[in-house]
């Protein structure tokens, strides 16, 4: 199934939680990833870390086409427009930056693919949507200014969708005082899949940590 930028961003917004994660073994990504998409959660960040992360990701994303074709894998800390086509050629269906890179931005328009740069003011906001962005990554969304910063960008720039990363955690404060200040989605590491589970190969335990956080946007969004 191919997963094109529209779909990507619907179903990005939809679940309101992308989760970020790394682990140098193909089974266990294997495993946090289908964890992550039985608790409601489908589109998911693989982290470029170290040598050979690509071929990894490579293998990782050729696996799940076969058996898990609803999953939208995409890749992060991507801070070259050379890397960004090796993933692409990889499969990945978005591509994310801690920071904003033009020539990643079109690499990823040539190929229709979504781009989520790393934004840390309003100018760099600015020239995210001249690229095209429909979502920015707030990064580091607690260092530059929490969710104050979100709710004074949607001022004067109501359109501006923002999915934070960093300072996001995933109980019900945390939720309500960051969607509560207007941003789409939210990036979660480590204390969404965290090391403790993902060592005793507790995938049970994932999918119920990420069941719990989509219910809780999901709760709040409601109310």
């Amino acid at each position: 199934m191919r997963h094109d930028r529209l779909a990507v961003l619907t179903a990005l917004e939809a679940q309101g939680v992308a989760p970020v994660f790394y682990h140098p073994d193909a089974d266990v990504c294997l495993e946090v990833i289908r964890a992550c998409a039985r608790g409601g959660v489908r589109v998911i960040e693989f982290t470029n870390r170290g040598d050979f992360a690509v071929d990894l990701f490579g293998d990782i994303a050729r696996e799940l086409q076969m058996t898990d074709p609803d999953v939208v894998l995409g890749i992060g800390s991507v801070i070259d427009a050379g890397t960004a086509a090796l993933y692409l050629n990889r499969g990945a269906r978005f591509v994310v930056s801690p920071c904003l890179v033009p020539e990643v931005a079109r690499v990823c328009n040539r190929r229709m693919a979504a781009y989520f740069p790393g934004c840390g003011s309003v100018t760099e906001i600015g020239q995210a949507h001249e690229l095209g962005c429909e979502i920015v990554k707030l990064f580091p969304g607690a260092s530059v200014g929490g969710p104050d910063f979100v709710k004074a960008v949607l001022g004067p720039m109501p359109w501006t969708k923002i999915m934070p990363t960093g300072g996001v955690d995933p109980d019900e404060a945390s939720i309500a005082r960051w969607f509560g200040s207007g941003i789409v989605a939210a990036g979660m590491g480590s204390k969404l899949i965290t090391d403790a589970a993902v060592k005793a190969g507790d995938w049970a335990a994932i999918e119920t940590q990420v069941r719990k956080t989509v219910d809780a946007i999901a709760a709040f969004r409601g109310r």
